[in-house]
């Protein structure tokens, strides 16, 4: 009787380390997210009209690439940092992984000391760590500027909200040799493919009772509808397919 037990026991642990194997043999790549509220995951997507890009873009990719993401409503480069979400995903990062890295509209946030960032001193360094500590443990890092607001004057003309931050992104991406999508270019050129009214579509509009989600009117320009998340994540995985990386021949 112990005899049939042994057998059986290495056969459920045969079975279970080819199916460790298995799946570690399937995954070929690894990304990690870091950044803001447009890049989250955001809770109850079943009926939460709001999405982030990261969160949609696993339908770009083969199964064959894992998506950690590790990006967080409110949180800026700094507030990053101090509350060790970068820690945890230093932590976790090996040779070979990719680390997406997008911040910049909660640097901004002059009034609060927890997450302002001087965009050409604080903000700048936060983006070397980011990039000299991913490549330290072998991972490669991606900058992204940040998206842009839906942000139209009276004259149909899109204003950018953003200063300096995605100008010092560009300057660490080119003085670090940092592969660089530039999101707010591209998000400026998406929003005015759709126009003062219907770029709606892309965020957050809604009159009250229109959905019940909401039990207000909503009317965000800076967060993602399931329309924008798409369109954005699309505009990634396009850019994605211009460079170098190895990781864009995973993209469907």
């Amino acid at each position: 009787m112990n005899n049939l037990i042994n057998r059986t026991m290495s056969y459920f642990n045969f079975i279970f380390l080819l199916f460790v194997m298995l799946n570690c043999s399937a995954q070929k790549a690894t990304i990690y997210s870091i950044g803001d509220s447009t890049m989250a995951d955001k809770v109850n997507p079943n009926e939460n009209p709001e999405f982030g890009w990261v969160q949609v873009l696993p339908s770009f990719f083969t199964t064959e690439v894992k998506i950690h993401n590790h990006a967080v409503n409110g949180r800026s480069s700094r507030s990053f940092i101090a509350e060790k979400k970068w820690e945890a995903v230093y932590n976790s990062l090996k040779s070979g992984d990719y680390v997406f890295i997008q911040f910049g509209h909660n640097d901004a946030k002059i009034a609060d000391s927890a997450r302002y960032t001087n965009p050409h001193t604080a903000y700048r360094h936060n983006l070397i760590r980011f990039v000299t500590e991913s490549r330290k443990k072998g991972a490669v890092p991606i900058l992204f500027s940040s998206i842009a607001r839906r942000n139209f004057n009276e004259n149909g003309v899109l204003v950018s909200t953003h200063g300096d931050y995605p100008l010092e992104a560009r300057l660490v991406a080119q003085e670090y040799k940092v592969p660089f999508i530039d999101l707010e270019y591209f998000s400026e050129q998406l929003e005015m493919r759709y126009g003062p009214e219907k770029s709606k579509e892309l965020h957050l509009h809604f009159a009250a009772g229109e959905h019940p989600y909401y039990k207000e009117a909503k009317n965000d320009d800076t967060h993602l509808s399931k329309l924008g998340a798409t369109e954005i994540a699309k505009i990634v995985a396009v850019q994605l397919k211009e460079t170098n990386l190895e990781l864009k021949k995973y993209l469907k």
